[in-house]
């Protein structure tokens, strides 16, 4: 039987690019996307810089997802152990998850794609996340970026968390809404503030636009975000969107910043 004009038209455009592929590799070797090691495919890293990445696996929060020092350092709560944090005061969002630990491996990838430029890292990026999210993804209505405010938006041109979210949606078959939630207001930097002082500094920063009240109500919503540090920007959207209507929120991020607490309560 012959094959059908559009099957014919896709199978010779499938090799003209993998022959486009093969030919800019001769010419330009594929290169680790973290230094200049020559990898086997383009997108990818070496071995030795794979191996300085820590992928954040159990023992885990069950809720924050904040990685513990062993297991049973956390208390036995609904579902498994939770750190002291979540233990004292269960945060606003359903579970979050992250796929690498913010150390110096993670930040030879996180820091360029979000301050220089480097946008092709959101594609190996969301693929850790895909895997540490999967079960996130897989009971999710929709994706969400933590947005930026529109200065800083302006000045860094894209927001690294919109393009994770879209590639994740992308790869899960799920809608992605960018601009589910704005942020209403600039928040300054919240990694040495107290865990009142970040509360307030991002209290009433998010909102949900009246055009997509409709869209939100009832939904489980996945919301992304680059790096995971206090967890109060991500409390806080989570509250935004669950008091806009929103079933559930969970947390998706490319990095988590462990907790110091848990490092000096343990170490």
């Amino acid at each position: 039987m012959a094959m059908p004009a559009s099957a014919s038209l896709k199978a010779l455009l499938a090799h003209v690019v993998r022959g486009g592929v093969v030919a800019l590799d001769a010419l330009l070797p594929p290169s680790c996307l973290t230094c200049e090691a020559e990898v086997e495919a383009q997108g990818s890293v070496c071995a030795a810089c794979f191996g300085t990445l820590s992928f954040v696996s159990a023992p885990c929060c069950f809720r924050c997802g904040v990685p513990l020092p062993f297991a049973g350092a956390g208390t036995l709560g609904e579902g498994g152990e939770l750190c002291p944090g979540c233990a004292a005061r269960l945060p606003a969002y359903a579970q979050a998850r992250a796929a690498l630990r913010y150390d110096d491996g993670a930040k030879k990838l996180v820091l360029p794609f979000k301050h220089l430029d480097r946008t092709e890292l959101a594609a190996p990026l969301a693929r850790h996340m895909a895997r540490a999210g999967a079960a996130l993804l897989a009971r999710a209505d929709l994706l969400a970026p933590v947005p930026l405010h529109w200065r800083r938006l302006l000045a860094r041109r894209y927001n690294q968390s919109a393009l994770l979210a879209a590639r994740l949606a992308r790869g899960a078959g799920l809608p992605h809404v960018p601009d589910l939630l704005r942020r209403l207001k600039p928040t300054p930097p919240l990694g040495e503030r107290n865990a009142a002082d970040r509360a307030a500094a991002v209290a009433g920063a998010f909102a949900v636009p009246r055009r997509h009240l409709a869209r939100l109500a009832g939904k489980r919503v996945l919301l992304v975000d680059d790096v995971l540090t206090s967890g109060a920007t991500t409390e806080e959207c989570a509250r935004t969107l669950l008091a806009a209507g929103a079933a559930a929120v969970d947390v998706l991020a490319a990095a988590r910043v462990p907790d110091p607490r848990l490092q000096r309560s343990f170490g």
